[in-house]
């Protein structure tokens, strides 16, 4: 994945409407119409969502009769993903780091107040 897609799909998930378009999504396809009911916005405004979400490739929109479902593209969700485990494992590492610091000081406590009560 390219830095600068990388940049497009993180721009369209800053946005909580359109991060809650995609966990619409997910489940399935869905219309504008359908998309939009759990908003209080007008549809051109959800409209101006998805195109947002159409421009990161994170959205498609089919066509059938009048009707122009919206369904999810994972593709490039899944390529953001493996750019942050990267960092999740970094901070895997850095929690295991800091809970065996906090052992090591509860220990040094517990020998020090052991050490005051003889």
């Amino acid at each position: 994945m390219s830095v600068d897609q990388l940049s497009s799909t993180f721009a369209a998930l800053a946005d909580p409407t359109r991060r809650a378009i995609l966990a619409r999504l997910a489940a399935g396809e869905a219309t504008v119409t359908e998309l939009a009911a759990p908003f209080e916005m007008s549809l051109p405004a959800v409209s101006k969502h998805l195109k947002v979400l159409e421009r990161a490739g994170l959205i498609g929109r089919g066509r059938s009769a009048q009707w122009r479902p919206c369904r999810l593209e994972p593709a490039l969700l899944r390529d953001a993903n493996e750019w942050l485990e990267t960092y999740r494992q970094f901070w895997d590492g850095s929690f295991d780091r800091l809970a065996e610091h906090l052992r090591e000081l509860q220990k040094d406590q517990e020998t020090k107040r052991d050490a005051d009560d003889e």
